[in-house]
């Protein structure tokens, strides 16, 4: 199955990295997440959702955290993708490695489990064009 895979070093210490993709407030003010349930442990929910709209919201992700290791790695299993445009795309995963170093962090980022054809070709090409572009935006928000 095919997978997209980019990393990116940032100048912030590895907990502030690995708290923008877990911490509520945070996901809201770089990413645009309006609303999230997250669950900080192994085995817990994994949900985000963006555009509110009068009968709920237009796009969610959610999964399971199989690996939650604060500062260092998360892994996002079971992930699904809800677009009330396209097929219900899933199981995929996602999983994010931090390493500190320097006064750097490095962030080495996964998604992967794509099938072929149909939507699931839409939803490689969006999503393998939009983590590089995504990882810049965190960075230049912790790096403010």
């Amino acid at each position: 199955m095919r997978r997209v895979e980019t990393s990116i070093e940032i100048h912030q210490p590895a907990s502030a990295v690995f708290d923008a993709f877990v911490e509520p407030p945070v996901l809201k003010k770089w990413w645009g997440v309006e609303s999230c349930l997250i669950e900080k442990k192994q085995g817990g929910l994994y949900s985000l959702a963006w555009e509110t709209c009068p009968k709920g919201y237009h796009y969610v992700s959610t999964g399971i955290i199989t690996v939650f290791i604060p500062g260092r790695e998360l892994l996002i299993d079971h992930f699904v993708y809800f677009n009330p445009e396209k097929q219900i795309l899933g199981p995929t995963y996602l999983s994010l490695k931090i390493e500190e170093a320097n006064g750097n962090t490095q962030l080495h980022l996964v998604q992967g489990g794509y099938q072929q054809g149909g939507d699931w070709d839409w939803f490689y090409e969006s999503v393998r064009d939009a983590w590089p572009k995504v990882l810049q935006d965190l960075k230049k928000f912790l790096n403010g």
